[in-house]
């Protein structure tokens, strides 16, 4: 890892999926609102406070049905394969057990993609066991959201370009639908009867140069009616991008957040050190944020985890801060949406989300290199809290939990 010491004056002198929470009311009896951090290396959801100090509450394996599912995988060569790729691929060397997770509605489960398994899990949080699997099709499973009302939840599986959509209460599939290459961050609108889905293409290849974009495949945002799955409109921006006289930026949507009125849309790129802002009615792009480069980072661009140069995009409540995760740069910055000007650059090792703390006071960050969550207060842009959690955090979702919850019994 690179030292973190100076890293904001070094960058002074080189340049001068808003939270989701499932739909338990606030102050539910017998509930208590937390954050799921899942920890795609080792296979874990660490359970933190939602506020405050982060403090962790306890611990959920996600993956206890682990020997079965490698038994499986190592008897069928196509299966072993894309589990070995992922290895050596997005999972950097490492199998990714845990990338995305909701709890239902009630606090008794935890539902988490597995992507080496390619499949999603409902985890009983009292004992720590499997309610229900369901594979995905094709070989990955990534990205997922919950609709408003937390009953259903929206799971993009890598390599079919499909989003499948379940009841998140017993796993049955409520419908599907097409995407562009590699479906990735999924998004709930309109009060839950829209999804958004946004497809990144090729990632894991070394053909990164510019002039090579054109091997990444389709990248579009696709949206469907929630209820039917029909299509309702696609999106590419690569023609929203050259209007604005952006061609130079990668049309790979990463991680986005609408504003309250889900008027705007913000989003980062692939290979980009900013974001993108999107008027939807117009259907154009209005503004780019360039944001500040890390002079260590080197500019290797297959040296960049996933094509990702900042993963990771949150915004206030009130809408008026956004937070941004500078993955490759090393810090994490709030950003006044007003004026697209930055704060302080709080360094940070490898950023991989963002998203909002329960009282919405905070901007709360994973840190995947340092194995820890941090927040960062949205009105003054500083650091004020940190917790160590597993190995590789990626995303962090807010819950709920049975309120004298503090981990599966015998875990």
């Amino acid at each position: 890892m690179r030292a973190l010491g100076g890293l904001a004056a070094a960058l002074s002198m080189a340049v001068t999926g808003s939270a989701t929470a499932t739909a338990a009311p606030d102050g539910a009896p017998g509930l208590r609102e937390v954050m799921f951090v899942g920890n795609n290396w080792d296979g874990t959801a660490d359970v933190i406070r939602s506020t405050g100090d982060l403090a962790r509450i306890g611990r959920v394996n996600v993956i206890p049905d682990k020997d079965q599912r490698l038994t499986e995988i190592y008897l069928n060569p196509v299966k072993l394969a894309y589990f070995l790729g992922i290895r050596l691929g997005p999972g950097e060397g490492h199998d990714q057990f845990a990338d995305d997770m909701y709890s239902t509605p009630d606090g008794s489960a935890v539902v988490v993609s597995r992507p080496s398994f390619a499949d999603v899990v409902s985890i009983d949080l009292a004992t720590g066991r499997i309610n229900w699997r369901f594979p995905v099709s094709g070989y990955r499973s990534d990205h997922m959201a919950v609709s408003p009302d937390g009953t259903r939840v929206a799971v993009s599986a890598s390599t079919s370009n499909t989003v499948h959509v379940l009841d998140i209460r017993t796993g049955r599939q409520l419908g599907s639908f097409g995407t562009g290459d590699k479906p990735h961050e999924n998004l709930f609108t309109d009060g839950g009867r829209r999804i958004w889905n946004m497809s990144i293409g090729e990632v894991n290849t070394a053909l990164d140069a510019p002039w090579l974009d054109w091997t990444k495949g389709d990248r579009h945002i696709t949206v469907v009616d929630a209820d039917t799955f029909a299509p309702v409109k696609v999106i590419d921006m690569r023609s929203r991008l050259d209007a604005a006289g952006r061609s130079d930026l990668s049309n790979a949507i990463r991680p986005a957040a609408f504003t309250p009125d889900e008027s705007k849309l913000y989003f980062q790129v692939s290979f980009f050190n900013g974001f993108v802002e999107y008027d939807v009615a117009s259907d154009r792009i209005t503004r780019v944020k360039t944001l500040p480069k890390n002079p260590a980072t080197s500019e290797d661009r297959t040296t960049w985890v996933n094509d990702s140069r900042h993963h990771g995009l949150s915004m206030s409540p009130a809408g008026d801060k956004l937070c941004v995760a500078g993955t490759m740069d090393d810090y994490a910055t709030v950003v006044d949406r007003a004026t697209l000007q930055e704060g302080p650059l709080v360094p940070a090792s490898k950023p991989y989300w963002a998203t909002v703390s329960g009282d919405g006071k905070s901007c709360v960050i994973s840190e995947s290199g340092a194995d820890q969550v941090t927040a960062i207060d949205f009105a003054t842009g500083r650091k004020t809290a940190s917790v160590q959690v597993g190995d590789h955090p990626q995303r962090v979702r807010l819950g709920h939990v049975a309120a004298d919850w503090t981990g599966p019994a015998g875990g």
